[in-house]
């Protein structure tokens, strides 16, 4: 049987330069979301409650399409990048250090997201109106899943689907 790990992330760490505690589903703060303001590109680290930096997480600069890129400890650890258009989904690819890959895809009416490696489900993006403020919950559903990074890949889909959602408004104004 697995057990699942619920995490509640705040759509506040969208503005990059704040700092945004990540709780689990009893409300215990467990990790912070450390927005690195006055930066050329969009910045965090994911660090644990006792200020160790778990995971760097940074826009790349001069890309195609938007990538993201996770770092652990100075090394590489993922890229994310959009993988293919569609009207009512969002697709992703993560491109691990180690060759693997993983699939994040989801609707974007619905904003919710299922993270996959080789067609085994990890974990469950989903924004649910949980308190008075939006949220995202990260439902971790497999035990052997690393949560630091799926809630790494989840700042970063969140973060790749709003910017996608603003370039959409932005060309029907036009």
């Amino acid at each position: 049987m697995t057990s699942r790990k619920r995490f509640l992330v705040y759509d506040r760490l969208l503005g990059f330069g704040d700092d945004y505690w990540i709780e689990d589903d009893r409300g215990d703060k467990v990790f912070l979301v450390d927005g690195k303001a006055m930066r050329l590109r969009d910045t965090w680290e994911l660090k644990d409650t006792q200020g160790r930096v778990l995971i760097g997480i940074h826009q790349k600069m001069f890309a195609l399409r938007d990538t993201m890129v996770l770092e652990r400890a100075g090394e590489p650890l993922a890229t994310i990048k959009r993988k293919r258009l569609s009207l009512l989904r969002n697709h992703y690819r993560v491109a691990l250090a180690d060759g693997n890959e993983l699939d994040v895809s989801g609707k974007i009416v619905d904003r919710e997201f299922a993270i996959e490696y080789d067609g085994e489900l990890l974990a469950v993006i989903s924004r649910r109106l949980l308190t008075v403020r939006d949220t995202y919950g990260l439902d971790v559903v497999h035990e052997d899943a690393d949560p630091a990074l799926l809630l790494a890949l989840t700042v970063c889909v969140i973060h790749l689907a709003e910017k996608e959602r603003e370039k959409e408004r932005e060309k029907e104004q036009e």
